[in-house]
């Protein structure tokens, strides 16, 4: 019987199922990359408020401590947003005819708030809590970047699981002492993996295990 097919033919097979694999790993990598990028994850996408207020003016400049805005930091699941009194504290005698500040002072005078534009905002099926990171020593700037040098706020990390799992993982990384929490001139040590082992032990941290465990975080 002659043969059917020509000889190429069993080059052609070879070349296509390892150009099908290639192609699909290329398509996975050119995907994983997508999945990242900021198009996806919205990081260092500066957002629109209604008054354009600026952490480095008010945090760098200034000097005003996180907590002095977002009060609940310490003890809540949530940072919190200040209410237009906080604004006032100051605006009420500095800048009192700026047109640039007319909504602050319209919403204190109506008692409609503000309707700000979420920054870090994390999917509902996650749950985070902003005292449990700040009473264990991790830093504002850890999350949300050098605020102190934003003019206008952008999301600094991915706020992607792996992007939480590489401190859950490695805490000693990252931890701090609790009182350089709010410091955003914080620098680690050249220790730092010492530092945070003992951390680690001093604000009795769960184990790795635990961490990393779905239900901490997915409740």
């Amino acid at each position: 019987m002659s043969q059917i097919f020509h000889h190429s033919t069993n080059t052609i097979s070879k070349f296509s199922i390892f150009g099908f694999i290639f192609i699909i790993g290329g398509l996975t990598w050119v995907g994983a990359g997508i999945n990242r990028s900021s198009y996806i994850t919205q990081a260092n996408v500066t957002r629109e408020q209604p008054i354009q207020f600026s952490h480095a003016h008010h945090v760098g400049g200034i000097g005003i401590d996180c907590r002095y805005c977002h009060t609940s930091v310490e003890s809540s699941a949530f940072a919190g947003i200040p209410p237009t009194k906080t604004c006032m504290n100051c605006h009420s005698q500095l800048w009192v005819d700026s047109p640039y500040l007319e909504p602050v002072r319209a919403s204190f005078r109506t008692g409609n708030s503000l309707q700000w534009t979420r920054v870090n905002d994390l999917p509902d099926f996650v749950y985070f809590n902003h005292s449990i990171h700040v009473n264990k020593g991790i830093g504002c700037d850890t999350c949300h970047g050098e605020v102190d040098q934003m003019p206008l706020m952008w999301q600094h990390a991915s706020l992607q699981m792996e992007w939480c799992l590489d401190c859950h993982r490695q805490p000693e990384k990252y931890l701090r002492p609790k009182e350089e929490v709010f410091n955003m001139k914080y620098v680690p040590p050249a220790d730092q993996p010492a530092l945070g082992r003992d951390l680690i032990h001093r604000y009795n941290i769960p184990n790795t295990r635990r961490l990393t465990d779905c239900s901490t975080c997915h409740r």
